[in-house]
């Protein structure tokens, strides 16, 4: 293992990261295009510059650091050049992507059938393309997550906010804290070039979850409630709990209610 981490692109899930990296790794950098005003709440010795799209910047990337790469590799043409320039083959990488990488299937089955890794995906999609080439050039490992919350993310407002309403469409979710531990262990155990799907591993509706907020917090979406939209997918995480356990580790936060228990705090 590296001494050294950089987390390019450090947004949300950087700050997670953080807060546990110093106990893998001696020096741990956070990047962004904009460190002095986007990472003021990092020390400054930790922040970096770094731009895809600006080649003078890639040269502040350590040549022994390990890499947790955060933000969509795209545009594909730059991200060779960075490869090529840098040669990140010689870096451990591991990638943020997303579970819409995933093709819609075609089946009229609901709930829809489980999406595991070996899943179509869809390759036009520039995230992907950039993902795909990091994967196959470099050695990276992918990490396709779904939905990330969390302190300061917490699907109670998104359904206050009438962001989302009632529906029959499900949902994959990862708590914040978990998906922090989950790029660790990647780092530290992941196999190169694999893919690894990032879920709790049980996919709720958002009628379900509406439901809950409800009855339990009086939380009422202003959306109207779709019965007929699209179903959605249901993330397979068998593989990502292998991985986990193989290093004595499991996800802290399975059970999505009892995480909302804590991100809403005590019931009036």
């Amino acid at each position: 293992m590296s001494p050294s981490l950089v987390i390019l692109g450090a947004g949300y899930t950087a700050r997670f990261v953080l807060a546990h990296a110093g106990l893998r790794y001696t020096h741990v950098l956070a990047t962004s295009r904009d460190p002095a005003s986007r990472l003021s709440h990092i020390p400054s010795h930790q922040r970096m510059r770094f731009d895809l799209k600006q080649s003078e910047t890639w040269k502040t990337i350590p040549s022994d650091a390990d890499l947790l790469w955060c933000f969509p590799a795209t545009p594909l043409h730059q991200v060779q050049q960075l490869v090529q320039a840098h040669d990140l083959r010689s870096h451990r990488v591991v990638i943020l992507g997303s579970t819409s990488a995933y093709m819609e299937g075609h089946s009229l089955e609901y709930p829809p059938p489980w999406i595991d890794e070996t899943a179509l995906i869809a390759e036009e999609q520039a995230r992907v393309e950039g993902e795909e080439f990091l994967r196959t050039a470099c050695g990276a490992t992918v990490l396709r997550v779904a939905g990330i919350y969390g302190p300061g993310r917490n699907p109670l407002d998104w359904i206050r906010k009438g962001r989302v309403g009632p529906s029959r469409k499900y949902v994959n979710l990862i708590h914040a804290e978990d998906l922090a531990e989950i790029c660790l262990t990647a780092l530290e155990r992941g196999l190169p070039g694999e893919v690894y799907n990032v879920s709790d591993g049980t996919p709720h509706t958002w009628t379900e979850i509406c439901r809950r907020a409800q009855d339990h917090w009086g939380i009422q979406s202003p959306t109207r409630s779709d019965a007929n939209g699209p179903a959605g997918k249901r993330i397979a995480n068998g593989k990502l709990l292998a991985l986990l356990r193989s290093g004595h580790r499991q996800l802290r936060y399975p059970d999505l209610w009892s995480a909302l228990d804590q991100l809403a705090g005590p019931t009036r």
